[in-house]
């Protein structure tokens, strides 16, 4: 089970302070529970762990199976959530260097509908040209842009590859239980189907048959994921003190360090997959760290993304001394040290004057 250390903290903000949080952390428990909050609508997250039945376990194994017994590659089609929690928990438990391995225990997982890059889509297409694949179309409309484009080119080279006989028995639909696209398709084609619980939003749907059947595809135990999120589930109960809640004192550290200036936070993981070269740097990491002040300093982003300047955008007091600098070190007779010189023997009623023509001249 997951435990939490906030003691390398305490360098930036104190234990009081956090713990000062406690009757914030159980009225936002309260209307979590309650569903009073913003967003009450999507609160299936909450007790999704120990809703989770023995049978609907047995249920994704065995269709887990068929795919694991039938292909040497399963594409999963979706977008947003409907695939990045299957892939986090993927490569959080797969070995690294898995894909360099000859021998395989499990189908590769590919992803497929987060985009609409031609480069892309052909390049997955060339690739399962001599694979035995299957498809796992998840969408609750059936129709997302890119889903439904990837869902039909690859629902067809199954197909034409496979013929429709095996595509049925390796293409199965995690959508809505009774409306969509998606749902009309499966249930005219027959697939093995799931269903995306209505009160469960993309980003929490990974405990759900979204995240579930395509992490036990790739050959992690199931039950024992689920197991642990139960136990985690009654870790951070509402009824938990708050001192043994971690998932309390995780928001009331975050939230005090953000108050104290800390803004910005980047997983030990997430910078050992950048230094791999498995994940790009977003832009958004680019913005948050150019946005965010640094002892009063701003990064320029062209140094952070090409190393190109310098590393802090220069303030207007710096650009000025470095431009009397630059001044300084010219000729006697340039005009800008001449305009300097001037400038400086001005009285305070000659810089009202000048202030009042640069005015009128802006106007204009």
């Amino acid at each position: 089970m997951i435990s939490l250390n906030i003691e390398k903290t305490l360098g930036f903000i104190s234990k009081e302070n956090v713990f000062a949080y406690e009757a914030q952390v159980k009225a936002a428990q309260e209307a979590l529970e309650n569903g009073t909050g913003k967003g009450n609508d999507f609160l299936g997250w909450l007790h999704l762990p120990s809703s989770i039945t023995k049978e609907h376990l047995a249920d994704l194994k065995t269709t887990a199976q068929t795919l694991r017994d039938n292909c040497e590659v399963v594409v999963v089609a979706g977008i947003g959530g409907s695939y990045l929690g299957a892939r986090a928990v993927i490569e959080a438990l797969s070995n690294s260097f898995t894909w360099l391995q000859d021998k395989k225990t499990a189908p590769v997982i590919l992803y497929a509908g987060h985009n609409i890059g031609e480069d892309y889509l052909y390049e997955l297409t060339e690739y399962l040209k001599d694979k035995k694949f299957g498809v796992i179309n998840i969408s609750k409309s059936g129709t997302t842009t890119e889903t439904a484009l990837a869902f039909r080119l690859l629902k067809k080279q199954c197909e034409d590859q496979r013929g429709k006989d095996m595509a049925k028995k390796v293409i199965v639909a995690i959508t809505d239980a009774q409306k969509g696209a998606a749902r009309v398709t499966a249930d005219n084609e027959g697939y093995k189907s799931f269903i995306i619980p209505d009160n469960v939003g993309g980003r929490f749907s990974v405990l759900t048959p979204v995240g579930l059947l395509p992490i036990a595809i790739a050959g992690f135990d199931i039950e024992k994921l689920v197991a642990g999120a139960v136990a985690m589930e009654k870790a951070c109960g509402k009824d938990v003190p708050f001192a043994e809640n971690p998932a309390a004192i995780y928001a009331a550290t975050r939230n005090e360090l953000y108050k104290n200036g800390k803004k910005i936070g980047v997983a030990q993981t997430y910078l050992s997959q950048i230094e791999k070269g498995d994940r790009p740097v977003t832009d958004k990491i680019f913005e948050i760290i150019c946005l965010e002040s640094w002892d009063g300093k701003f990064v320029n982003e062209d140094w952070l993304r090409d190393g190109i300047d310098e590393m802090f955008i220069k303030s207007k007091d710096e650009q000025i001394s470095e431009m009397l600098g630059e001044i300084q070190r010219n000729g006697k007779d340039s005009f800008k040290r001449r305009l300097v010189t001037a400038l400086a023997k001005l009285s305070e009623s000659d810089w009202e004057v000048l202030e009042k023509l640069i005015d009128s001249i802006g106007k204009e």
